[in-house]
């Protein structure tokens, strides 16, 4: 029964942490949606750290760290949920989400959709469930519980942050 009251907290915590990476990826944490829907920016790059990560002839990194450690809270939910999955079926839904996040950002015009992006996303979901599998290490079958513990912390922080920015730009 214990099991089954983590998964539901880990269920619920990955719902919102994509709702939360929704609104950060595909509304750029618009406040207004006339906005977003004004900005019809429509670009995609198939080449690997090209085109808009280059700013005055120098890779842009801060974009990819950000692009890799917004992805790893998906990494450790999936590793949490699909315990029985082998590494590479965890990785799959990182790159699948990121993926579906670049081609959503390119057919509704709402930002530039790029190779980059998902290859940085997939490293941070990989990185994700490279650091669940350490943590299992560490504190064994407390794992689960110690992660949602802080997982709730974090998305409460988030969600917080998040309030006070819409109510700033209200």
């Amino acid at each position: 029964m214990k099991q089954n009251k983590e998964q539901f907290i880990t269920k619920i915590l990955l719902i919102l942490y994509l709702i939360i990476l929704t609104w950060l990826i595909l509304f750029k944490m618009e406040t207004h949606l006339g906005m977003l829907f004004s900005m019809r920016y429509r670009t995609i790059n198939l080449i690997p750290f090209n085109g808009s990560l280059i700013t005055n002839g120098k890779i842009n990194l801060s974009e990819i760290i950000l692009n890799i450690l917004v992805f790893v809270p998906f990494g450790v939910y999936i590793s949490m949920l699909k315990d029985k999955w082998s590494f590479f079926q965890k990785v799959l839904p990182a790159f699948c989400v990121s993926l579906a996040y670049e081609a959503l950002q390119f057919m509704f015009g709402i930002g530039a959709s790029d190779i980059t992006d998902l290859l940085g996303n997939t490293i941070g979901g990989i990185i994700g469930i490279l650091l669940f599998g350490l943590l299992s290490k560490v504190w064994k079958d407390t794992t689960i519980k110690i992660v949602n513990r802080l997982a709730a912390i974090g998305t409460f922080v988030i969600v917080l942050l998040m309030g006070i920015l819409i109510f700033a730009n209200m």
